[in-house]
């Protein structure tokens, strides 16, 4: 296995648990929240998919698929077009109401590109700096492995918040 193919591996897997999560899910279980402050499924798989379509197409030097391919539009998020959502509010996060096949279209398309990308690399690539506001300078390697591993966490967050839903 080579890294290209261990990167494509972990991306799959985010992959999957976001279509795992968004499989037959009731409609009410894309917005319910455990409490009133909680995030639901549908901001977690959009923040988490926006993530990965920010900072892949940030090393990338592309456009996002977002904007690029006018999932922005179809979203109608009251949103800036920059927004991943970060620092979002609960406000925010109530007003992500999408639908489980919009959600996960657009992962896919982002994991389409994501994969294309990472196919595309170096092992050389992988020791370039893409940010050196840190100590020590990230390198692509280290900011695609932050990609997974948040990526994985909120995946694992809306799974999560689907059973709750599926029990409430």
């Amino acid at each position: 296995m080579n890294h290209a193919e261990v990167l494509v591996d972990a991306f799959e897997r985010v992959k999957g648990v976001v279509h795992d999560t968004l499989d037959d899910i009731p409609e009410h279980a894309l917005t319910f929240r455990a409490d009133s402050e909680a995030n639901t499924v549908a901001w977690l798989i959009w923040h988490l998919t926006r993530v990965q379509d920010d900072h892949v197409a940030g090393v990338a030097g592309s456009e996002q698929v977002w904007t690029a391919d006018g999932w922005s539009d179809r979203f109608a998020l009251p949103f800036d077009d920059g927004a991943i959502g970060y620092g979002q509010s609960s406000d925010d996060v109530a007003a992500v109401t999408s639908s489980a096949d919009l959600l996960r279209d657009y992962h896919d398309a982002v994991h389409a590109k994501t994969v294309a990308y990472v196919q595309s690399l170096s092992v050389e690539d992988l020791d370039r700096v893409v940010d050196d506001n840190w100590d020590p300078p990230v390198t692509l390697g280290v900011r695609l492995v932050s990609v997974v591993s948040d990526d994985l966490q909120h995946a694992g967050q809306a799974a999560y918040v689907r059973g709750l839903a599926d029990r409430a």
